[in-house]
């Protein structure tokens, strides 16, 4: 048997190969829009990629079923009670999928999503009773379970989800082996669950000892505990999980039609007629000249994520890249489902020189400065990273807008003062910079390395505001 994890940092997802030497047979579970890593990996191993499966309808991204039945011929595979314009075979509780020394066992495990399925893998050469690993996709994960309020936009009861999904880890999952690798379908930067650990691999007996959503309670508790405090669902979820139930076309299909050179003046007529401007750079790059109303996602960080989170999918987008990585942005934008892009700026920012009057220089601060200024100036500093990491440790007198929430927070955010906006390294701060200058506000900074640059350039510290104290989760007006 040859069992691989493909891990994407960028989604923190992991998609699984399974593979038979004896048969030439693959499967691949769970896997991304682009799925080159998938055909080229079986090719080096003289394998064909006969089957793929889906876990579950995915919300975070466009997963690469369809990718792979029309490049591989592969057959599509869902849970039983999925529902899907496309054609795939039903998997029921126990059914089986076997080919040489694999064997594949359905466990049907809804909660994080109605149609949910797990998969325990058998290597019959090694144990053929007992499970090798288990495939848990959403239902768990490594320090915590599938949130189930996902769907209550398109109708589903997150309390009768929750229970379900109380059902499907008592009944079936902590029944396993407790020596069973257990392999979930995201870790940590992943907003499918709440408490994700960065590991991408457990047993099943460290997660029944040591995940909190685990531990013996009533289903009842188990209920209040699982839907209570989640963040906030990014409105591109509905968006994503609906794509994967459709007929919709290829990746490949879709970067033929988006990678289109435009000039700048085409680029401003898109813009004006309601198209997104997404600058692709480096945060120190944007800050030294770019096109007003544009949105800074760096291609550095996380940035299918967050382009998913702040980018509507309805709208057209226009690439502003580093010229040579414009098809990296446009393929990233497909993992989420982002595909009208209508073109990237020919040239890259270069082609707005004739232009010099389209580009803004928004000011970044050091730490140093930042703390001279904070000494002589009312100055609002705004930590947009998430409520967890502002409450483990800060910028004294900073308040908590994370980014995910930033744009419908705009009116909180006083005009009559400078604002800093920082995070932990300067990525989605710079992008906070980008979308609160693109909302008409002025003077905005953004700080140059975020908290880890103040931490080490100064020797007042951080100070840590502790699981109870959220005086300060917004903005204050009161000159602080």
């Amino acid at each position: 048997m040859i069992f691989k994890q493909f891990y994407l940092a960028d989604l923190s997802q992991a998609s699984y190969f399974i593979g038979d030497e004896r048969t030439s047979t693959a499967v691949v579970v769970d896997p991304r829009r682009d799925v080159d890593v998938y055909v080229e990996f079986a090719s080096r191993h003289g394998l064909v990629i006969r089957h793929v499966i889906l876990t579950h309808f995915h919300a975070d991204f466009v997963a690469g079923h369809l990718e792979l039945r029309d490049r591989v011929g592969a057959t599509i595979h869902l849970g039983a009670r999925a529902q899907a314009e496309y054609d795939f075979h039903p998997l029921s509780d126990d059914e089986v999928l076997e080919f040489g020394s694999v064997r594949l066992q359905i466990l049907e495990t809804p909660g994080h999503t109605p149609e949910g399925i797990s998969i325990l893998v058998f290597d019959l050469v090694n144990d053929p009773r007992a499970p090798h690993a288990v495939l848990t996709g959403d239902t768990l994960f490594v320090g915590d379970v599938g949130r189930p309020d996902l769907l209550a936009s398109l109708g589903h009861s997150a309390e009768t989800l929750a229970g379900m999904l109380y059902d499907s880890l008592h009944g079936k999952l902590l029944r396993l082996p407790r020596d069973t690798l257990l392999y979930p379908g995201h870790a940590a930067g992943s907003l499918c669950g709440r408490n994700l650990s960065p590991d991408t691999v457990s047993t099943v007996g460290t997660q029944r000892a040591q995940n909190y959503a685990l531990q013996p309670m009533s289903k009842e508790a188990f209920v209040r505990l699982v839907i209570g405090d989640q963040p906030e669902v990014p409105s591109y979820f509905a968006h994503d999980a609906d794509l994967n139930r459709r007929e919709h076309p290829t990746l490949d299909e879709q970067l033929a039609l988006e990678l289109k050179p435009l000039g700048i003046g085409a680029m401003l007529l898109a813009q004006r007629a309601g198209a997104q401007v997404v600058d692709t750079r480096d945060p120190a790059d944007f800050a030294a000249g770019h096109l007003p109303d544009s949105l800074n996602i760096g291609l550095a960080g996380r940035f299918a994520g967050w382009a998913g989170a702040l980018l509507s999918p309805g709208r057209p987008i226009v690439v502003v890249a580093t010229p040579g990585r414009e098809r990296e942005a446009a393929l990233r934008l497909g993992r989420v489902g982002f595909d009208r892009v209508v073109g990237y700026l020919d040239g890259g920012i270069a082609a707005a020189a004739p232009r010099l009057s389209l580009v803004q220089h928004p000011r970044r601060i050091s730490s140093e400065e930042l703390r001279a200024w904070l000494l002589r100036e009312r100055v609002l500093v705004i930590d947009v990273r998430s409520e967890s990491e502002w409450q483990e440790e800060a910028i004294p007198g900073s308040v908590n807008v994370p980014l995910q929430e930033l744009r419908a927070r705009v009116r909180e955010i006083p005009a009559d003062r400078p604002v800093v906006v920082y995070c932990r390294t300067g990525e989605r701060s710079a992008t906070a910079a980008s979308l609160l200058e693109g909302s008409g506000r002025s003077n905005i900074l953004d700080l140059v390395g975020g908290i880890t640059a103040w931490k080490a350039s100064g020797q007042d510290g951080t100070v840590r505001h502790g699981d109870g104290d959220r005086r300060h989760r917004g903005p204050r007006t009161d000159g602080a």
